[in-house]
């Protein structure tokens, strides 16, 4: 069994970056408009802070989590937004240290969590590494819409491998939730890592690809933003309809981020 220590290091040092980005901002930045329709920088960052909650509660307390999923499954398209909209009318001073709080809380549970262990989530059962997988992908992406609407430039790291492998395992998820049939094919997914590194995903031989920086397919995985917008190409029909569509989280896709001309 791998040693789970680089993603939750990793988790850590995302977690970290995103703090940095909105420790100085004034309490009216705050209730600045993000690029997701009806959130603010509050509301991202109380995602972040609920969702961290509820991953805690799987780790700590099975039965707990299970009665906040069966309150998810009766208001399926409405659940995350209540859940955010909860922490995003605290006043800045009190929901910044709720996030950081939270997020210390779950980083000592995944670190001392039972090796082997799953725990109960919103579709299959997560082990530690991989909760905190998905925990660094939800920050960075909401962490790209916080650095969108502030006009900052993050630059990219090696820490995109964690978003960019959901993204590749969440193929068939991705045209299943749409309710397309999965291509029975494995794809081959080229990636340029931010320090130039090749990332490779799939059989070698396999007749439809991807390729791009990771970057790029991070955003679109993320659906942070339009396939036009970037550099990420496919070889075969089924490869090019998956990156119209392809999404690393789970539920609902959205409808993602417009192409830059349409944006005005």
């Amino acid at each position: 069994m791998a040693d789970p220590t680089p993603v939750f290091d990793d988790l850590r040092a995302e977690s970290d970056e995103l703090d940095r980005l909105v420790a100085e901002l004034d309490p009216e930045q705050w209730t600045l408009p993000t690029p997701a329709p009806g959130w603010t920088i509050a509301h991202q960052i109380a995602h972040l802070a609920w969702t961290d909650r509820a991953s805690l509660l799987a780790v700590t307390d099975e039965d707990g989590f299970r009665a906040l999923a069966e309150k998810a499954l009766a208001a399926p398209d409405s659940f995350v937004d209540e859940g955010a909209e909860e922490d995003a009318r605290l006043p800045p001073a009190e929901l910044l240290p709720r996030w950081r709080e939270g997020r210390t809380a779950l980083d000592a549970a995944l670190r001392t969590a039972p090796p082997g262990a799953r725990f109960p989530w919103y579709g299959p059962p997560m082990s530690a590494a991989s909760m905190a997988t998905a925990r660094l992908m939800e920050t960075w992406a909401h962490g790209q819409d916080i650095a969108d609407t502030l006009g900052v430039v993050r630059p990219p790291t090696d820490r995109l491998r964690h978003v960019a492998r959901i993204g590749v395992r969440a193929r068939d998820y991705a045209f299943g939730v749409r309710g397309l049939t999965p291509p029975a094919d494995e794809f081959r997914v080229e990636l340029t890592g931010p320090s130039g590194d090749p990332w490779a995903y799939g059989p070698e031989a396999a007749r439809q690809r991807v390729t791009g920086p990771a970057l790029d397919f991070c955003l679109l995985v993320t659906r942070r933003a339009h396939r036009a917008d970037l550099a990420v190409h496919a070889e075969g029909p089924d490869a090019d309809r998956w990156l119209d569509i392809a999404q690393a989280f789970a539920g609902p896709p959205g409808a993602g981020r417009p192409p830059k001309g349409d944006a005005g």
